[in-house]
């Protein structure tokens, strides 16, 4: 029986044990840093890298999307935003307008060029996942994002 106290079950327990190979969290960092990493790898080469990919690819399903709209898609700050995607338009990537029915929002959109930039990243990140996953089955696949996203969904409620 696990001792409880008014802060919850007994610490000294849970301590004893704790292993980290046994916290989901141990492996979600474990697996999303060693993504990052082999995309950095591959991307650089082309001159991208993992906040370009994902702005290039929120922007790849939505034609238009606001500068907010980009850091919600991609979990960064908005001001940070912002800076991706002035380099963005400055290389070309992208481009902004005021959106047309309120301009206090700014939207960005691909380029020609940020759209076949978008191709070759996508193109790596399919590979990267190819061979990640080839014992895991479409079914398996689709719990394994069900589980994440109702552990994501859950986090946003702290």
């Amino acid at each position: 029986m696990t001792r409880t106290s008014e802060n919850g079950p007994d610490a000294e327990g849970m301590e004893a044990r704790f292993r980290k190979q046994d916290w989901p969290y141990y492996w979600i960092t474990r697996t999303s840093a060693r993504y990052f990493m082999a995309m950095e790898k591959r991307l650089k080469p082309i001159g991208l890298d993992v906040p370009r990919y994902r702005v290039l690819m929120s922007l790849y399903e939505d034609e238009y999307l606001s500068v907010s709209e980009i850091a919600e898609f991609c979990i960064i700050k908005l001001n940070t935003a912002t800076k991706i995607i002035q380099r963005m338009v400055a290389d070309g990537l992208v481009t902004t307008r005021q959106r047309p029915t309120d301009a206090r929002v700014t939207e960005v959109t691909l380029t020609g060029k940020g759209d076949a930039q978008r191709k070759k990243a996508r193109a790596i990140a399919a590979m990267i996942f190819d061979h990640s996953f080839p014992d895991v089955s479409p079914e398996e696949q689709v719990v394994l994002n069900g589980l994440l996203e109702r552990v994501f969904r859950r986090l946003g409620e702290l």
